[in-house]
């Protein structure tokens, strides 16, 4: 038995392993492909290898499509409150306290005024860091204030989406906000005031039946997924395979229900020659305070 016997000593390593620091690579989640993350936040957070748009922030949504130092925020210190007294593994109002203290936000949305371009607008980004982006009275109120920011100032107005859809904390009352909202869109229509709407992964419920799809131009970021309704409660509903990609931006797309697909890095250049265009198209139309105005110097 003594000729299965090792009579040579294993090999050692010479050198002590070294340990990866954290926070250098992160791993694709359409491909797979291991990016090292100085090169991804250059690229803008999207994989060089197939193309995916990771979920970034909103600070960077404003850093890509703002002029460098012109966002001005605008209505804050509003916050929801819990007028259902709503509770189901934890109380409401504790995640709204979990939710300010994780992102220092007020709610799942930012408002404010910038340039883009050289051209001032009026952006709303929705954070989905808190409580899923969901659309709460806060978030339909300051959007619909944003709205009428754009309305009174007649400056563009772009909204970028990223959410849950409807908060179910606030029940009814957030289901009213797509009404709101979808009003205060009129108006801007009646004054001819150009709205971009800008959905991102994930877009879905009651923000994508509302201001998500109610706008002049609709862009979607590749790959993203937007519809009310999950496709898992879908296929339970309907009883019947879905096709591939479904709810995808480019399935969308190829349906009619976008306008545009545009990766991030073009988003600013991208959105700039559509409000050269409307901006043109609305400066040679008079509004409706104008046409009023006219009418009744007519009179007099």
């Amino acid at each position: 038995m003594s000729w299965f016997k090792r009579s040579k000593k294993s090999l050692k390593a010479t050198a002590p392993k070294k340990n990866m620091p954290d926070g250098l690579w992160q791993k694709c989640q359409y491909c797979g492909e291991i990016l090292y993350i100085k090169e991804l936040e250059k690229a803008l957070w999207v994989c060089s290898k197939c193309g995916y748009h990771f979920m970034i922030g909103t600070d960077q949504y404003i850093e890509i499509l703002c002029d460098s130092g012109t966002f001005e925020e605008t209505h804050t210190g509003i916050r929801s409150v819990d007028p259902l007294e709503f509770k189901d593994v934890k109380k409401y109002s504790d995640r709204l306290k979990q939710s300010m203290s994780k992102t220092g936000r007020e709610d799942a949305v930012i408002t404010g005024f910038a340039k883009l371009s050289g051209r001032d607008v009026v952006i709303a980004i929705m954070d989905f860091s808190f409580m899923g982006g969901s659309m709460g009275s806060v978030v339909g109120e300051k959007i619909a204030r944003a709205m009428n920011d754009a309305t009174k100032y007649r400056r563009p107005l772009i909204i970028v989406s990223r959410s849950g859809g409807a908060r179910m904390q606030e029940s009814i009352l957030s289901l009213m906000q797509m009404a709101k909202t979808a009003a205060m869109l009129a108006k801007m229509s009646e004054e001819r005031i150009p709205y971009i709407s800008v959905l991102t992964n994930p877009t879905t419920g009651g923000v994508t039946a509302s201001y998500g799809s109610l706008g002049d131009v609709i862009i979607a970021e590749p790959r993203a997924l937007i519809g009310f309704a999950g496709p898992r409660v879908i296929k339970q509903t309907i009883g019947q395979e879905l096709p591939d990609g479904f709810q995808r931006s480019e399935f969308l797309l190829e349906h009619g229900m976008i306008d545009m697909i545009c990766p991030r890095d073009g988003l600013r250049d991208r959105i700039g020659d559509l409000l050269e265009f409307f901006c043109v198209a609305v400066a040679a139309t008079p509004s409706e305070a104008d046409k009023n105005e006219g009418e009744s110097s007519a009179v007099s």
